[in-house]
This record gives structure tokens, C-alpha cells and sequence, in this order.
């Protein structure tokens, strides 16, 4: 029996492949604090967190959400943006910042910085939290 075993085994690792995506990239804990909006400074607490593989996730300024991201670096591509629905005095950063997020599709990843950037110029800079 573990000779028929062993060389499913070995199909079954040599079919892993390795991870392509930003968490790949990513510094520290992976964990990041948004600075930068467009190159305004923004006024609100949200991170992004990239320590589980094909997930981002994260506090925006009112609510935690959830997102499937696939795409290999230094493509930033976000599935259907899933977030709790909590009330605050921040929910117009909430709603750019989820709105901004949707719209990335480029990443870097360097030393404590992480920048989302898409072709129309906009950008959002994060930096790794302490």
C-alpha cells in the first residue's frame, strides 16, 4: 500500500507551485498601514495585510474586509472586495480607500514600503506596520 503511496506523493509536490503572488514579496509580517492616498496623507487608520497567500485582507478605517489576489507580482489583481458593514465617522475614507483598493493593478514591494499604483496615475502608499 505505501508503495502506491509514494508515487502519488510525488505528483502531488511536483503539481505545488510556488507562490508568485505579492505575500511573496512582502516584508516583515506582511502586515502594512496605509500612509499615502494619491499622494495625499490619509486621514484614517487602514492596512492591508498580505501574509496569507492569494488573500488580502485588512482594517479599513471602519470595517475588516477580505479579497482573493492571484495575480503574480508585480500584477495586483482583486476579486469581489467582501467587508463587514459597521457604522463610523470615517466611512468616507472607508469608501475611498475600498474604492481606491479595487482600482490597483501594479505592486512593489521594497525594504518598508508597499505601493499599489494603476495606468491612470493613482497610487496608494503603505508602509510596514511597527
Amino acid at each position: 500500500m505505501i508503495l502506491r503511496i509514494l508515487p502519488l506523493l510525488a505528483v502531488l509536490n511536483a503539481c505545488e507551485q510556488p507562490d508568485e503572488t505579492v505575500t511573496a514579496y512582502a516584508t516583515h509580517d506582511g502586515v502594512y498601514q496605509l500612509s499615502t492616498l494619491d499622494g495625499v496623507p490619509f486621514p484614517a487608520q487602514a492596512t492591508i495585510d498580505l501574509r496569507v497567500t492569494g488573500t488580502v485582507s485588512g482594517q479599513a478605517p471602519c470595517n475588516t474586509y477580505r479579497t482573493a489576489q492571484t495575480a503574480p507580482y508585480p500584477w495586483f489583481t482583486l476579486g469581489p472586495i467582501v467587508a463587514t458593514r459597521r457604522a463610523c465617522p470615517d466611512l468616507d475614507a472607508e469608501t475611498r480607500y475600498l474604492t481606491a483598493l479595487a482600482t490597483m493593478t501594479i505592486v512593489e514591494a521594497a525594504n518598508d514600503l508597499l505601493i499599489l499604483s494603476n495606468e491612470a496615475g493613482e497610487s496608494m502608499v503603505f508602509q510596514a506596520s511597527p
